[in-house]
């Protein structure tokens, strides 16, 4: 019983973390990179692509399922048309491509489940396959809900590119930020 309620909170920390981490900066690169948008739902440089791939490689599937509630949310109440199917579909792709990423990576490139043997040339690899998967499932999802100005080729190449961007620009930030931490950390002992 106590092992069964250890996995539940976890699973219930993992999602709530990870809806809560994606919807804070999802609107914190709305407000900052608002010049930038491409279309609905396309943006040149998207930070949270990076969270997305964070979240889910971390996390695993709690991390997918606040992703994917966290996107719906935004989504539905957000600029996108009050569709419940196309909200819906939204939340999926934005949660379940990192994840799906993710068991591509860790059963291909031999990335360990703690990821401890993850360096950068396989981040690399995981965050070209995510925005792939990202890119081509949003434009594929808003073209089959004909959404105006959505879906074509460079919708998707803009999402891609946004998307990579996004990632490396917020894992370079988390790097630089814990190479700072161990850096006070050595200086104050």
């Amino acid at each position: 019983m106590s092992k069964l309620l250890t996995i539940t909170s976890e699973w219930l920390i993992g999602c709530v973390i990870s809806l809560m981490a994606y919807a804070l900066l999802f609107y914190f690169n709305n407000w900052l990179t608002n010049q930038l948008v491409f279309s609905l739902g396309v943006n040149w440089i998207y930070l949270p692509a990076g969270l997305r791939l964070f979240l889910t490689l971390i996390f695993g599937l709690p991390g997918a399922i606040g992703i994917a509630a966290a996107s719906f949310l935004i989504s539905y109440f957000g600029e996108f048309p009050h569709d419940l199917t196309l909200c819906i579909g939204i939340g999926l792709i934005s949660g379940f491509a990192p994840y799906l990423a993710r068991i591509f990576v860790l059963s291909n490139l031999r990335i360990e489940p703690d990821l401890s043997n993850l360096n950068f040339p396989k981040l690399i690899v995981c965050i070209l396959i995510y925005a792939l998967l990202s890119a081509g499932l949003h434009q594929w999802w808003f073209a089959t809900m004909t959404l105006e100005d959505t879906g074509s080729v460079s919708h998707f190449l803009v999402m891609f590119v946004g998307d990579v961007l996004g990632s490396l620009l917020l894992i370079s930030l988390i790097k630089y930020c814990l190479d700072i931490l161990k850096r006070s950390k050595k200086t104050a002992h």
